[in-house]
Order: structure tokens, then sequence, then C-alpha cells
């Protein structure tokens, strides 16, 4: 029997968009993240966003192969996120998702709540990451499928609006 990869789970919580269509006058405590002291920001000489160039990651005889493996260490460490460049996705297919998901979002909630998380998974419309009741929380809803590998794709959490969405998958 094949046992299925988790990322883990989350609490479940309100969405961010239940929350302000409730027209409340004060923001949630859970919300509220602590103002952060001076010398906890980081001053950055550069503020350009880590570049990463795949080819020369997969590619063990590029002359450069090992200055971008300390590239994108530097990036995961330092940034928490960067830019991929020359993936081999072409830019229709990712220009076609940017849409489909700003068009899953446009949607009523109602009909995102059809693909809302279940308890303990990452899957779906909602937050990740909730560990605890007194974990402060983004102020932001998001919305995660497990893509690859195929094995591991759940279909429920796939949208069927807009269509084009499951095309992706």
């Amino acid at each position: 029997m094949e046992t299925k990869f988790s990322y883990g789970g989350s609490l479940p919580v309100e969405s961010v968009q239940d929350l302000a269509s409730k027209n409340q006058t004060e923001i949630p405590t859970r919300y509220l993240q602590p103002e952060p002291e001076l010398h906890q920001i980081p001053v950055l000489e550069s503020l350009e966003l880590p570049v990463i160039n795949m080819t020369k990651l997969l590619d063990h005889q590029h002359p450069l192969h090992h200055d971008e493996l300390a590239k994108l260490h530097s990036a995961c460490k330092e940034w928490g996120f960067f830019q991929l460049i020359n993936h081999g996705v072409p830019e229709e297919v990712i220009e076609n998702m940017k849409i489909d998901t700003e068009e899953f979002f446009k949607m009523p909630l109602e009909k995102k709540k059809a693909y809302a998380q279940q308890p303990n998974s990452l899957e779906g419309y909602g937050q990740a990451f909730v560990k605890s009741e007194d974990q402060k929380l983004d102020w932001g809803d998001m919305f995660y499928v497990q893509a690859l590998p195929v094995s591991a794709r759940n279909m429920k959490f796939w949208p069927t609006q807009p269509i084009s969405m499951r095309k992706c998958g």
C-alpha cells in the first residue's frame, strides 16, 4: 500500500475574507503583529530580489554551478524566497496560472469554501501552518494544491472554476 506524503497540517481558522465581511470595528488580536524592535529590522544594502538560474543548478559541469548553489543557499537563508529563471515553464502557462489564480480569489466566498482546507491538511483554501490558538496570523487567505508528484494530487482541492485551472495540473 502506497503511503501519501504529507507536509503536515494546519488548525482550521476562519478565512480573512469571512472576518472582513463582518464589518468589525477592531482587528482580532491574533492578527496584530508585535512592533519589531529597531535592532530586529535588517538593514539591507541591496533590495534586489535574488535571481537563481536553474540551468546552472542542474548542469553539474557548468563553470558557475557551485556559485549558483551558494546563491540558492543564501537566498533561502537570508530572504526565504527567490526568482527562478530558465526553469523551462512556458511564459504562457505562467500567465494563464496567474489569471486563473486571480479568478479563483475573485469568486464568492461560498464557492471558495468548497475547496477549504481540512483539519490537519495544508491543501485547499484557508491559512497555512496554523499550529496553535495563540499563534499570530497573517491577514490574508491562501490557496495551495499539491501538483507534483502526480500521484500525490488530491483533485477535490482543484477548482472546477475557472475551468482552465485543472488544465494547469
